[in-house]
């Protein structure tokens, strides 16, 4: 489990994010949602390093992530799996090799159990066939599924990830979805995603949290969704027409 304590971040006079309290529980796929420039993907950065909170706490399972020491950081940061939006994969290595990758910099173990590991990961995301393929010759549909095989291959206890279904259609964003979830409670991680992709809302949503203009406006699940009155919140819900035609359908009001 995450938990988030009065966390404000700043950028000079500039205040990015005010004031968030929010828990993202462990065995659920947890999603941060909000508009471009909402301070969604600033509040990810917080909680895996890459910024210091102005001021707030961010506790891993009560371990205070912001007063730990650099060493310290470096040993929480192995418990970690991120998966980012453009896969960053290596295109010069393999996609074994890609897997593999973690390993070779934070195990002990030998050069053939690392290659059991890697094919074990890529086996559950059904992309054992493609090991010895280079990036560049598989599609980008299977290259996230190589990035999740990447992002679970050291067994970490927290998974990050910063728009997984960017640049994939919809029928690819569906596998990665299912993938992301049934991974998530196989393993009882707590997995954090960014996302603002709103058939991931309703297909995954365990646990929602609202940013906007760098506040939490609203929490809640893909059951609770599209009976908010929150306006901010339905105006990006219910953005797309398809969305819009869903809401008269069950029999209510459409934001204008």
């Amino acid at each position: 489990m995450i938990e988030v304590k009065h966390l404000y971040k700043s950028f000079e006079d500039k205040d990015v994010l005010k004031d968030i309290n929010a828990v993202f529980e462990n065995g659920k796929t947890n999603l941060i949602i909000g508009q471009s420039g909402s301070g969604k993907t600033v509040l990810m950065k917080n909680l895996v390093g890459l910024f210091d909170p102005t001021k707030g706490e961010v506790l891993y399972d009560g371990r205070n992530f912001v007063t730990m020491s650099k060493r310290e950081k470096i040993e929480m940061r192995r418990e970690m799996g991120m998966i980012f939006q453009s896969a960053a994969l290596f295109d010069s290595l393999t996609v074994l090799e890609n897997v593999m990758f973690p390993l070779d910099m934070f195990s002990n173990m030998t050069y053939n159990e690392r290659v059991r590991r890697a094919q074990e990961c890529l086996d559950r995301v059904n992309l054992i066939d493609a090991q010895q393929k280079y990036p560049g010759e598989i599609s980008g549909g299977m290259q996230k599924r190589v990035a999740i095989a990447r992002a679970i291959v050291l067994n970490p206890k927290y998974l990050f990830c910063d728009e997984p279904n960017s640049g994939l259609d919809p029928k690819t964003s569906l596998v990665i979805d299912e993938l992301l979830h049934s991974i998530t409670e196989e393993f009882g991680m707590t997995t954090i995603i960014n996302t603002h992709d709103m058939n991931s809302v309703m297909g995954i949503g365990d646990n929602i949290i609202f940013i906007c203009k760098g506040r939490k406006e609203w929490e809640g699940d893909k059951t609770m969704v599209m009976d908010s009155t929150n306006e901010e919140l339905n105006d990006l819900v219910f953005a797309s027409d398809l969305f819009k035609k869903v809401k008269q359908v069950m029999g209510r009001p459409t934001p204008q």
